[in-house]
């Protein structure tokens, strides 16, 4: 039976094994999953939240193990597994981290999973080389949300879309890439929006195409890339559902939306309540509370990938202009930053209102000083050394299993 608009929710966590002393990636996600199913598996059911693993073995999954009527709980339950999975590695000397992108990899460290599904990552491999920071070196937050028909799809997608462009502005979490502070607080989107410059139609420009029915998106976003993969794959190894790489991709054999534009945080409780951020505003504009269907269903590529693309290089200082983004965040002023946009949201809406108290830390430590990508950076300075990097996502990760929001002060000067 189909769920309807936000009956349920899917939450998933990606997050880097790295080792303890020097932050060096550890390919060991099959142990983890192994020695916790006594079998080489990619999901791991552990009651609520599921273990799982996607193309690379230095990454593990922490997700919903089936969708939920409410996210109450699951910062702690994230939490508790994290710390569950730290304790496994702790023998090993690693640990997990926190984070979008690690802020020292190098692409060529990167190992492929070998076992379930190795055939589908070996295709992309040969076809892309996931060794690029963009396939292997990225920990996001995905959201997953319902729709029981088609008229609710399209109205979900509507919403959905106008809200992508600025969740940059919202969870950007990778300023650091290879030892440097790019100058730009979402790395990873930077990377992701062009990983599959070799075959565009898989991505397209980030933000979906306006369709708004399942015939629509078969003939506007699916056969472009069947057509596309074709010359690439003659074994017909990739599908086009799998390999649909926009921001938000709908999966109608599951009738759901999933939204993959969220940096993963610093913890659980940061996540949580940054998904909760994004539900509400969705709901809002479902409701049309703000803006009518008909005007956000109007709204095209060219209007909103160019301030997806502002937000990924400016993050919440972006200065938004665009009529209909501002609208659909509620603002009546003629210009306003991303933060200010987000600020307004939660001070409107107030998701956080019957949460945890981390996670309500969670938002007003992103009302007062902003994304963690911009805290990231105010704590290392504009030219930090390894030294100093690897000191600093320490303290990150030893405040992942504590749930506890990270404030920066004046640059750590080490």
């Amino acid at each position: 039976m189909p769920f309807h608009l936000f009956e349920r929710f899917g939450v998933e966590l990606e997050y880097m094994i790295v080792r303890r002393g020097d932050l060096a990636v550890v390919p060991w996600s099959d142990r983890v999953l192994r020695d916790a199913a006594d079998a080489i598996t990619s999901d791991v059911a552990r009651g609520a939240v599921t273990w799982s693993n996607e193309l690379t073995a230095h990454v593990i999954e922490l997700k919903t193990t089936d969708p939920v009527k409410s996210l109450d709980g699951f910062a702690a339950a994230f939490a508790t597994e994290a710390a569950e999975i730290n304790q496994r590695l702790a023998t090993h000397d690693a640990m997990l981290l926190p984070t979008a992108m690690h802020p020292l990899m190098r692409p060529d460290e990167a190992v492929l999973w070998t076992h379930e599904f190795s055939e589908v990552y070996a295709t992309f491999d040969r076809i892309f080389d996931c060794r690029g920071h963009g396939w292997s070196n990225l920990q996001s937050a995905h959201l997953n949300l319902p729709f029981a028909n088609d008229a609710e799809f399209a109205r979900l997608h509507a919403a959905i879309r106008l809200v992508l462009p600025l969740l940059p502005a919202l969870a950007a979490s990778s300023p650091v890439v290879e030892g440097r502070v790019t100058g730009w607080p979402d790395n990873r989107l930077a990377f992701y929006r062009g990983n599959s410059a070799k075959i565009p139609a898989l991505c397209g420009r980030v933000v979906p195409e306006p369709v708004f029915s399942e015939a629509a998106y078969e003939r506007g976003i699916f056969q472009p890339i069947a057509r596309a993969l074709a010359p690439h794959d003659p074994a017909g190894v990739l599908e086009p559902v799998f390999s649909n790489s926009r921001g938000a991709i709908a999966r109608f054999d599951r009738g759901s939306i999933e939204i993959r534009l969220l940096d993963l945080q610093e913890c659980p409780a940061a996540d949580l309540a940054i998904v909760r951020t994004v539900v509400a505003l969705l709901r809002e504009l479902v409701a049309e509370t703000q803006l009518p269907l008909a005007a956000q269903q109007a709204a095209t590529v060219d209007e909103l990938a160019p301030v997806f693309n502002r937000c990924v290089e400016q993050g919440d200082a972006a200065l938004i202009t665009e009529p209909v983004i501002l609208r659909a965040f509620g603002c009546t002023a003629d210009a306003a930053t991303a933060h200010d946009l987000w600020r307004g949201v939660i001070a409107r809406l107030n998701p956080a209102a019957a949460a945890t108290p981390a996670e309500q830390q969670a938002l007003q430590t992103y009302v007062a000083h902003g994304t963690l990508a911009r805290r990231i950076t105010m704590a290392l300075g504009s030219s930090p050394t390894p030294e100093t990097i690897t000191l600093l996502y320490r303290r990150l990760a030893d405040g992942l299993v504590a749930n506890r929001s990270f404030k920066a002060g004046k640059a750590m000067g080490v």
